[in-house]
């Protein structure tokens, strides 16, 4: 306990530090909003479904435990490994906000409505972020990837987030709460967001992987 209160302290006492983390929450704050109005936007003016290969042939399964639960833990398990180490904060912060404009912009111009069969998720925190018709492309999928593709250089934590995000792309295809295409360009887009990322925060991205010096350093 004692060295996490001294990394707080040595991260919360440096100008620069608390702005970046500053200006993360205040990105993420907005990427929320965005896909509140991008999400209420799509499902507005969906238009009808459409067949798709696994779906029209897989019948529906109900994982509504799963899919509420299961994102309940990741986000839990986010939040420790942010909370724990101060330095992950702002990188993890800002990629995830970028993930979520991201997929705003291409909710907002995909309008299929749902697959009929869906289940319906009973979830008043998941319904108010997740609209039924913002479908392209999965965010359950994408986001554990995400973080599989941040923490690349820890194997363990590589090999937990890449089985999470199998799990769930495995879980919305039998909820049938997502098209396959919704699924598979999840890992692709991801991959270029995560390097967007790596371009537009490079001064996070040195923090998060090598920390601040006791001087006030970034190394």
């Amino acid at each position: 306990m004692k060295k996490i209160l001294r990394e707080y302290k040595i991260y919360f006492t440096n100008k620069e530090f608390v702005l970046s983390f500053i200006m993360a929450f205040l990105l993420l704050t907005a990427s929320l909003i965005t896909n509140y109005h991008a999400g209420s936007y799509a499902t507005e003016i969906a238009s009808n479904s459409v067949t798709d290969v696994i779906l029209s042939n897989l019948p529906v399964f109900n994982v509504n435990g799963i899919f509420i639960y299961g994102s309940l833990l990741f986000w839990i398990f986010i939040a420790h490994l942010c909370f724990s180490k101060p330095r992950r904060m702002p990188y993890i912060g800002k990629a995830i906000a970028l993930f979520v404009f991201t997929r705003s912009a291409f909710v907002t111009l995909t309008h299929i409505g749902p697959f009929p069969t869906q289940i319906a998720i009973n979830s008043n925190i998941l319904n108010k972020i997740t609209f039924g018709a913002d479908l392209f492309f999965s965010g359950h999928v994408g986001l554990p990837f995400l973080m599989a593709l941040v923490f690349w250089q820890n194997i363990r934590l590589r090999i937990l987030f890449i089985i999470t995000a199998i799990i769930f792309a495995v879980v919305v295809l039998l909820a049938h709460v997502h098209y396959s295409i919704d699924v598979l360009s999840a890992f692709f887009i991801t991959y270029a967001i995560v390097d967007a990322a790596k371009f537009l925060f490079k001064r996070d991205l040195r923090i998060f992987q090598d920390g601040i010096s006791n001087g006030g350093r970034i190394l």
